[in-house]
Formats: structure tokens, sequence, C-alpha cells
């Protein structure tokens, strides 16, 4: 039986309720497929089908936590503008005869075209928010174009013949491609289809220890401070609804029912909405309003929520002064110090390692040359540009060096790829010595360079 047969021959597990940390616990279970022979596939699926309390664990269910948190929505939507600037090129390896040069060949097109009207902006920007969302993001090479594959409608083939039983943690465990069906492996309704992983660029940026071969999201650690300022919003929400003010506690209403019921639709209507708030109330001889509860002042939500904000930040790894959150617009944390180490910190533990993992992971859909790796070009990206007096400093360094090694007899060419790859051994000498560079023994007479122009040796009488 084939491959795709075996998989929907199997009886999918049902769904169930999950509490938050069960669900982290238990998140992508995964289902095991027998080939026979000691054979075992796994397809490990990206996006379970569990659901939580609040937040479900699907993309849709992700995306709509988002929606409903402007602070994780801003950080999610910052990560994929910032990198969706960056550009694709080719670079030597560190090794090479050229260290870190980078160049481009008509292969790159698939890249700055992906798909019609596409950009290579639109492309990183897909797979970031992908990666994002659902800890993984799926790239399909298809002829003449390339497709992101929405990630919950994917799994990951494991093959083992030592651990049948467990093929994606045996030692001899690996990829043997990637299924896609339509509304998810197991529960949609489409043609399950079966790609080679040479056809596929599988990114996860944060890998799941817990997941072989999977990603985690960045959501998933944050979704208890994203419902937090959730809670907040709705409670603020409700408190103008309801006129504004403190709940109050009014005593002394008339006895009887009619009346009562009568006071209190009279209350209602006029004194609680957004538009009768801080009215006068007025009340009979013996009724008396108490307040009960707190006000928005008494609760400090801008400390409840600021809390949440800032733990939303550190997930994400966007800092609070470039998120624009409150504690990142209060105090020094807009000095212009300041702002630039926050930035650098963005650019140097996030920017920069994930632009080189997604360049990496994309390497199997490009025809990348020989000798060389797909990287990336960050100089379209303002944020990451550094101030223009620590900029200028540095290549005032730079030329430094090269005059000084280029004075001390080393070709310019080496001198300047050993500068730019911080690789000394790839400095090459011209055997030439002094400021000068001439040959040892060379002088100069006037403005003509004679090799070995000694004085002639006297006779012995003196003269010449």
């Amino acid at each position: 039986m084939a491959l795709l047969d075996r998989i929907l021959s199997q009886k999918q597990p049902e769904e169930r309720e999950f509490s938050l940390d069960t669900w982290i616990n238990d998140f992508l279970m995964p289902s095991v497929l027998s080939l026979g022979s000691g054979r075992t596939v796994m397809p490990n699926q990206t996006m379970a089908q569990t659901r939580m309390q609040a937040i479900a664990s699907t993309l849709p269910g992700y995306m709509s936590a988002l929606r409903s948190s402007p602070p994780a929505f801003a950080a999610q939507m910052v990560r994929a503008t910032v990198l969706s600037q960056a550009r694709f090129t080719y670079r030597n390896p560190p090794w090479a005869q050229n260290p870190r040069k980078t160049f481009g060949t008509k292969a790159l097109q698939l890249l700055e075209r992906p798909w019609p009207n596409g950009t290579t902006g639109d492309l990183i920007s897909l797979m970031e928010w992908h990666a994002g969302l659902a800890g993984n993001a799926f790239c399909l090479r298809q002829p003449q174009r390339l497709r992101v594959m929405r990630p919950d409608y994917m799994a990951v083939v494991f093959g083992s013949e030592r651990e049948p039983d467990d093929p994606e943690l045996a030692i001899d465990a690996e990829v043997l491609g990637y299924i896609y069906q339509q509304g998810g492996v197991g529960r949609g309704r489409g043609k399950l289809e079966l790609f080679d992983v040479d056809d596929v660029a599988h990114w996860s940026p944060i890998p799941d220890p817990e997941n072989p071969g999977l990603g985690m999201s960045w959501i998933t650690p944050a979704v208890r401070d994203i419902q937090t300022d959730k809670a907040a919003t709705e409670f603020k929400g409700k408190f103008l609804t309801n006129g504004a003010t403190p709940n109050l506690v009014v005593k002394g209403l008339p006895g009887t029912k009619k009346l009562f019921l009568e006071a209190v639709e009279m209350l209602e209507e006029r004194h609680t909405g957004v538009a009768n708030a801080f009215k006068t109330l007025y009340l009979a001889a013996g009724a008396d309003a108490t307040v009960v509860g707190s006000n928005l002042k008494d609760l400090d939500l801008r400390t409840t929520q600021g809390g949440s904000e800032t733990r939303i930040s550190m997930l994400s790894r966007v800092p609070a002064p470039v998120l624009g959150i409150a504690a990142g617009l209060e105090g020094s944390s807009l000095n212009a110090g300041n702002f630039g180490q926050a930035r650098r910190l963005f650019a140097d533990t996030w920017v920069y390692p994930t632009m080189q993992d997604l360049a990496h992971a994309l390497s199997p859909v490009v025809d990348v040359p020989p000798n060389a790796e797909l990287w990336f070009d960050a100089t379209d990206i303002p944020l990451l540009h550094e101030d223009a007096k620590d900029l200028a400093e540095i290549n005032a360094l730079k030329a430094t060096t090269v005059r000084t090694l280029v004075d001390g007899g080393y070709t310019p060419e080496s001198a300047v790829a050993a500068v730019d790859s911080g690789d000394f051994r790839v400095l090459q000498h011209t055997g030439l010595y002094s400021v000068q560079l001439q040959k040892p023994g060379t002088t100069v007479v006037g403005s003509v360079v004679e090799p070995n122009a000694l004085p002639a040796p006297k006779n012995g009488d003196g003269n010449g």
C-alpha cells in the first residue's frame, strides 16, 4: 500500500478539550504510521487540532488572539516589517578564496519575484507571519514560482529502521518528506499530497524541544499575558459602557415590586452608558447610593497592562522603545543613547540571526552556486543603520588598517579581504618591504629606480 493510502486509512484521534497547561505539555501529539519491514513513518503535524479554554492552538486561533491584543499584534507586525526590507544574495563562505564576498546570479530572480506580482518583501513577511503564529513556515518550489504553504495544513514525515515505534527520536531518524492536505492532515477533505525534501523549504526559527523537526510560536509562552491584556481592555470597555463611574448599590427604593422595578428601570435608563456619564443622581427621601468596587485610577490599569505589554515585548524580542509601548516611552528610554542600544540589541539578538536562519532554510528551493551560500543584504533596512558618526569611525579604522597592511608589503586586495572578513590568514605578501615597497637593495637615482645601484668599487690608487 502506498504511503498516502496508509495515511488515509489511519483513524484520526477525536478532538478533546485541554486546559492551558495540558495543551502546552501535549502540543502536537503525533500519530504513527507503519510501513512494514520494521520501517515507520511519522507525520508530525505543525499545529494540532486541540483547543484550550480561551485561545485555540490553531493558526486562526492565534491570529484572533493577536487581533484582540494590540501590543502582541504590533510586535508581530514590527518583526515582519523589519525583515521584509532585507534582500537575498550569495556569499562566499569564510574559508573560500574571497571570504564573505557577496555576489548575485540570475537564480536569485526566483526570490525577487517568488510569484506573479510578488516581491522578496512579500515572501519574507508571509513566512515570518506563519513562523510567528505557528512556529513553522513552509515554502514549496513549483515551476517558475514559489508558494508559501499554510503551516497548519502541513505535516513532516519522519522515517526510521532502528526505532519503528518512535522514529522521530531515533538515532537514524530522517525527514522523508512533507505532507499537505487542505483543511489539515487527517482533518481536511482535500487530497493528500506528498512533497520531496528538496522541493520544500521548512523554516522553524524557535525549535520545539519536545517535537524534533518542528518549531514553536513565540505566542505560546505569551498566551497568559495576551489574555491579561485582553481582559484589561474589556474591563475598560465595560467601565465606559456602564457609565464610566464606579459600581453603585442603591438602598431604600420603594418596597412594592412594581415601584421597585420602575425605579430600577429609571436608574438604568438615565444613569448607565457613556452618554449618561457624570450626570447627577437624584434619590428620594430614604434612598442611599453606596460606591462599591474601584475606579480606574484605584485599579491602576496602566501598571497592570504595562506589565503584560513588557512581557509581550520580551517574548517577541522587540525592545520596548522600538515597539512603542508605555514602558518604552517614559523616562530615559527614548534618549538617543538608550534607543540606539535598544536598536542594536534588536538587530544583534534577533534580526541578524533570524535572517541568517531564513536564508539557510530557503537554500533547498534556490540554485546555490558551488562553494557559496544563500545570504542576505540588510543595507535597505533603515532600522539597522548605524549612526553616521559611528559608521564614519568604523570606516576610518578599516581604512587605517588597510593602509598599514599595504605599507607592510601585503597586496591591497588581500588587505581589504582580511579587514572585511576579520580573517588575517587570507593576507598575501608581495615580497616587498619598507614604506616604498621596493626590493631589498634597490636605490633611487633621481626619479629613476635602479635595482642594486651600488657604488662601483675603487681600484688600488683610489680612482674609479
